[in-house]
């Protein structure tokens, strides 16, 4: 699912995390050679390596997450700012039409002898500089004051718009400078996992991986999808909650890409957005916005088309099929897949069809 914000080195992480490394890359020294003692370093069990690549993964699921929050904020500040963009200019082709009919008055006025004063500030090169002097205006006609009263609105206007726009712009910028930063995060968390789990064979992978029906974390690179079942919405399900679960069996397989929302691959968040947005239902982009998108059940009162949530932070969701199993995409490097609602810590579930 999902990945990781704020770049803190691998090796000042937390404590579990910071020793595995160390001792991987003391492990790797000695035998190659460069520690220069000619003995071998502590080596981590298989068990240990795949339980500290476990926790890289899900913390880059949750940097994953806070990614995509920001992106979904940098896309709407980014429409904002194309929108008052576009209603700035609309407004100066309207303040260009207003001027040019002043500016048929102001000839007829200078063949007759002479420029209204207010005229002269609303025709001038600086019309920002016609609100300092709108006082002015009112020594024009009855007629060319209303004209030139409504210049003035527009000028205002415009300048209301590019203040909001020069805002926009400035979160803009914000949240880009965001997304780096956690890309960066996530990017990291998972080649730290990536160089753990490379230190396995590709048996031990395997066994790790599949070799059990429950598993403590997420699988690593390798691992192959969960059994594809047939799973039958209950007669409670309705219909949406139905179409979603349908869909996610469709997409067994997929390849997890930290960031996808479909079609052809996904991240946990993605996966069930994209589910439910193939039934017409509408879901927030992250899983700490997910969980709220409806109403809160129990775990004894699950059905098919529910989202299950795991973690404390809420930083994974799956899609619940029945009979304690779930569709989820768990981790780079791996697939859509089924699994247990027993594979992770499990934090809340919410109904939204």
């Amino acid at each position: 699912m999902a990945a990781h914000r704020k770049p803190r080195q691998l090796l000042m992480g937390g404590g579990r995390t910071r020793r595995a490394v160390t001792l991987a890359l003391a492990g790797a020294a000695t035998a190659t050679g460069f520690g220069g003692t000619g003995h071998a370093g502590p080596q981590l069990a298989p068990g240990q390596v795949k339980a500290e690549a476990d926790k890289l993964f899900q913390e880059a699921e949750a940097a994953t997450e806070k990614y995509n929050g920001a992106k979904e904020k940098a896309e709407s500040a980014g429409r904002r700012l194309h929108d008052l963009q576009d209603q700035a200019a609309r407004e100066e082709d309207r303040l260009n039409s207003a001027r040019a009919a002043l500016g048929s008055v102001a000839a007829a006025q200078y063949r007759s002898g002479g420029l209204d004063p207010a005229l002269q500030l609303v025709l001038s090169d600086d019309p920002d500089g016609y609100l300092d002097g709108a006082a002015f205006a009112e020594r024009a006609g009855s007629r060319q004051n209303a004209a030139v009263g409504r210049v003035r609105e527009q000028l205002r206007e415009i300048e209301r718009l590019r203040g909001a726009a020069r805002l926009e712009l400035t979160s803009l910028t914000s949240r880009q400078a965001e997304l780096r930063r956690h890309k960066k995060t996530v990017t990291g968390k998972l080649d730290a996992a990536r160089r753990l789990l490379s230190r396995l064979t590709s048996e031990q992978r395997t066994e790790l991986t599949d070799g059990g029906t429950h598993r403590t974390g997420p699988a690593g690179p390798g691992s192959a999808p969960g059994p594809v079942t047939s799973q039958a919405p209950s007669r409670t399900t309705g219909p949406r909650a139905a179409d979603a679960v349908s869909y996610a069996h469709q997409k067994l397989g997929s390849p997890y890409v930290w960031g996808a929302t479909g079609p052809d691959a996904f991240d946990c968040s993605g996966l069930v957005q994209a589910a439910y947005r193939s039934a017409g239902v509408a879901l927030p982009r992250t899983t700490y916005a997910q969980i709220n998108a409806g109403r809160r059940v129990a775990r004894s009162e699950l059905r098919p088309g529910d989202l299950v949530f795991f973690y404390s932070g809420i930083t994974h969701v799956g899609l619940y099929i029945g009979n304690g199993q779930m569709i989820h995409a768990p981790n780079s490097g791996s697939s859509v897949r089924v699994a247990p609602l027993t594979e992770m810590p499990f934090a809340g579930a919410t109904r939204v069809a």
